[in-house]
């Protein structure tokens, strides 16, 4: 019974991180550069099955790298389930 506090501290703070440094999250909302940006693309990814994940990488206007992840559902659309940032390095004319 003491333990019972101290599990779910730790449980709620482990969720807490997961869904917010990893860009997991049940709103993910298209951004320019998505694949979904602007709608469902008008090709189906029929041969691909249920389930399957699809990467995605592009550059956002501010200049970040852009790693999006995509998994297909049963009506062959995507749905984004992940969108994690990482800055471009800047380079010197040393």
């Amino acid at each position: 019974m003491k333990y019972v506090l101290p599990v779910l501290c730790v449980l709620t703070l482990l969720t807490g991180c997961e869904a917010t440094s990893m860009g997991y999250s049940p709103y993910l909302e298209p951004i320019p550069g998505s694949i979904t940006y602007g709608g469902q693309p008008r090709t189906r990814l029929t041969k691909a099955p249920v389930g399957s994940i699809v990467p995605h990488q592009f550059i956002d206007r501010f200049g970040r790298r852009v790693y999006e992840t995509y998994v297909i559902e049963p009506d062959r659309s995507l749905r984004l389930v992940s969108r994690r940032y990482r800055d471009l390095p800047l380079f010197d004319d040393d």
